[in-house]
């Protein structure tokens, strides 16, 4: 049929079915292809220790002298606007 003499609920149905082959193949190729699901114990060691170094290096950069030094005096810079 060429859409012609079809009924909504039909014109319906074949738009469903025309856009389900594609959901259905995308879904296919988004699955893993073998058991290499996840991280394994280690990657995730690795991460946290790589997570808590870059923390670590932060903490003592935005506590040392001229970033807290910059930082209150912004606060302040804010804090001194009158209104």
């Amino acid at each position: 049929m060429t859409g012609v003499g079809m009924t909504k609920s039909a014109k319906r149905g074949r738009m469903l079915r025309r856009l389900g082959a594609p959901r259905r193949r995308a879904r296919r190729s988004l699955t893993p292809l073998g058991s290499d699901a996840g991280m394994v114990t280690s990657e995730y060691a690795m991460g946290l220790i790589a997570a808590v170094g870059f923390a670590g290096l932060l903490y003592k950069v935005v506590t040392s002298g001229r970033v807290k030094a910059a930082l209150q005096g912004l606060v302040e810079r804010a804090l001194d606007v009158p209104f």
